[in-house]
């Protein structure tokens, strides 16, 4: 190497990296390639082992390790485990099928063609078995993560992978003479503890904090940093690798942050942009052709392992077309999904080596295997994955209403905050359409100063939006009162949904004159939400619907099912619908959509006079309370549905609850195309 060469400057390493991130993607779009195979290529080139620009120090193996635990925690927060739950036994069985074929395969391949004995051959074997989902982001930029070939490939990861770590285990402890029968026994112990203690423990403390302490973006990303480090990190502690933990982190935190809210916006940012592309240039670094001018053995090596990792992943990935009924796109994009090599690969690799099993040959061909199955696999999930896409799109439910515009009334900024986080729950991403955010300036001298300040809140509101990647349109309005201003915009806008904050009471004047919220149910165009937020919503445990007789025969029911769907999916809590004992089948058909996103149970109550007793008595502070709202004159509609709310937020003052007000009827326009009911 030259004076000059390699790079040591820190702030000049940065610079060269944050370059090859920032057009690593660019070249290779133009030859309609994945982003991450520059990435690989320009670490192999600009790395030790080739042009030397760069050198893989610590600062590259910190974070590319960091990259790599990234990658296995933003797949397990991603997966919907209502599919994972449905497709349970397809994750168990194709877990069972990528680590016994590919460990069958290998065991031929490392006794008859490279000549290892049994210690060697099973520990090449489980090399085969294990897979890094490296090419998880490219699934979810394409949004298939719910397809049930993408839960299946990432629920069998965490299968096939801890496997693959056991047969570690298994060898390194025959090797050293240590494998007897109260190892394995004890184990067994410390690996279910600490599942246990990552299940239970990690939720209990999330819980804890996102309700009393994480209310700003930055402590709850940095918490859900640490605790996914923490748990990585305590790992080798109970026999297994970090990576695994780092996956059962993001399982256990699952249900707490949702799919297309602004912390899981956080999450993937920092992961495309930092962690995941270091990792990736680490990697590549790693390659060193030099080797293979040494002799035959090392082609021969190389070439084996490439060939038989590509048959064994392929054969395991064929076996779901006729045991699960999948297609050939579905059988394809699992392949790209199990074929990459990185992360337990590199782990058994070094010990190996470490152990006296492995030769400098062996290590440089499993590297120049995990370069290949990652620069093809991408081409096989982009291809096969935008096919499954199209595919979906396609699809047409029964239901259609009016595009979703949601319009969201806000006082001030404290109240506004859970209101707009509700708001991006609700949302269908799909439709793209802008979330509105409302101050209302009730006539008067001092209107111009109040719509001054409004407008300074309203810029605070889009800044939050912005950085769930939602986009916004701030309106202020002029107006005699409140209600009227909603209204009127409401109108304007053609909204379909508008968001209210509510304290749960009344004070002497509305009792008098009527509350606003009595003058906004009087249109019957639209969805009326009124929320009681005194907690973030991602923390609930259970979402329970609470349900007047007559609701399913309403006009507006298919829009709260609708509305009730994306929410549970985002949450990912378990249903709990109470509703009269005689709703019949009727309402079982209705509600059958829901019971695809979330658990769902039907809780009867024999008469709707002991609603009230029985949600008090049912509901604890972690739940989320829906109240199914009807409009006076409706079928729905009963003299005690008015005064629930306000009697069940007494009685409950810490549970979060919102009373949602279907459309009586649906404003169709000749402009506006229909779209169908999303979830």
């Amino acid at each position: 190497m030259t004076d000059w060469l390699p790079v040591h400057d820190p702030v000049l390493v940065f610079a060269i990296v944050a370059t090859l991130i920032l057009l690593a993607p660019i070249v290779m779009e133009r030859w309609r390639m994945p982003g991450m195979i520059g990435l690989l290529l320009a670490g192999a080139l600009l790395g030790p082992n080739a042009f030397g620009v760069l050198e893989r120090d610590q600062s590259f193996v910190l974070l590319g390790t960091v990259g790599l635990l990234y990658i296995m925690f933003s797949a397990a927060v991603e997966i919907d485990l209502s599919v994972l739950k449905r497709y349970r036994l397809h994750s168990v069985g194709f877990g069972l099928l990528t680590f016994v074929v590919p460990m069958a395969l290998g065991l031929v391949a490392g006794r008859l063609v490279i000549g290892f004995e049994w210690p060697g051959a099973f520990l090449i074997a489980s090399i085969f078995a294990s897979h890094t989902l490296l090419t998880y982001p490219i699934a979810s930029r394409l949004g298939i993560t719910g397809n049930p070939a993408v839960t299946t490939a990432v629920g069998g990861t965490v299968i096939t992978d801890t496997l693959a770590l056991l047969v570690l285990v298994g060898v390194t402890s025959a090797v050293r003479g240590v494998a007897d029968n109260w190892f394995w026994v004890q184990l067994a112990l410390s690996l279910g503890l600490y599942v246990a203690a990552i299940q239970i423990g990690v939720p209990f403390i999330a819980r804890g904090f996102f309700r009393n302490l994480g209310r700003d973006g930055v402590s709850q990303f940095v918490f859900v940093l640490a605790m996914v480090f923490g748990c990585a990190a305590l790992a080798p502690l109970a026999g297994a690798e970090p990576l695994i933990g780092a996956f059962l982190a993001g399982l256990a935190l699952n249900r707490l942050i949702p799919h297309h809210g602004t912390l899981m916006n956080r999450i993937r940012f920092v992961g495309e942009a930092i962690f995941v592309p270091f990792f990736l240039i680490s990697l590549g670094m790693l390659l060193d052709l030099r080797v293979f001018l040494a002799g035959p053995y090392a082609w021969l090596v190389a070439f084996t392992l490439i060939l038989t990792v590509y048959a064994a992943k392929w054969l395991a990935a064929e076996f779901t077309r006729p045991l699960l009924g999948y297609s050939l796109d579905q059988a394809r994009l699992v392949f790209g999904l199990s074929l990459p090599h990185a992360a337990v690969t590199l782990a058994v690799t070094l010990v190996g080596h470490d152990l006296g099993l492995f030769g400098d040959a062996v290590v440089n061909g499993v590297i120049l295997m995990i370069f290949f199955t990652c620069c093809v696999a991408p081409f096989l999930v982009e291809h096969h994955g935008r096919a499954l896409a199209l595919a979906d799109s396609h699809v047409r439910p029964d239901y259609r209403l009016p595009p979703q515009r949601i319009l969201v009334a806000c006082s001030h900024l404290t109240s506004a905050c859970p209101l707009l986080e509700l708001a991006v729950l609700l949302r269908d991403r799909a439709q793209n359409q802008p979330i509105y955010p409302l101050v209302v300036i009730e006539e008067g001298f001092d209107a111009p100063e109040e719509v001054e300040r409004a407008e300074l809140m309203l810029g605070q509101t889009v800044g939050q939006l912005a950085a769930a990647e939602v986009p916004a349109q701030a309106v202020t309005r002029i107006d005699l009162n409140a209600a009227s201003g909603i209204l009127r915009a409401r109108r304007e806008l053609r909204a379909t949904e508008v968001l209210v904050g509510w304290q749960g009471s009344s004070g002497p004047r509305e009792r008098l004159f009527g509350s606003m919220l009595e003058h906004l149910a009087r249109d019957p165009e639209y969805t009326l939400v009124i929320a009681r937020q005194v907690a973030p919503l991602n923390t609930c445990r259970r979402v329970i619907v609470a349900l007047p007789p007559n609701a399913e025969h309403e006009p507006g029911f298919a829009a709260f099912v609708a509305l009730l769907g994306r929410l549970v999916r985002q949450l990912g809590a378990p249903l709990v619908v109470v509703a009269e004992a005689g709703a019949g089948s009727v309402l079982r058909r209705e509600l059958q959509p829901l019971a695809a996103l979330a658990d769902l149970r039907l809780q009867p109550v024999e008469r709707w006079t002991a609603m009230r007793r029985t949600l008090a008595g049912f509901t604890t502070p972690e739940d989320l309370l829906v109240i199914c709202g009807a409009r006076p004159g409706s079928l729905a509609w009963e003299p005690l549905l008015a005064s629930l709310p306000a009697r069940l937020a007494t009685r409950l003052p810490a549970v979060n609850m919102l009373v949602v007000y279907p459309p009586e009827r649906v404003e169709y326009r000749d402009e506006e195309p229909l779209t169908e009911i999303r979830f």
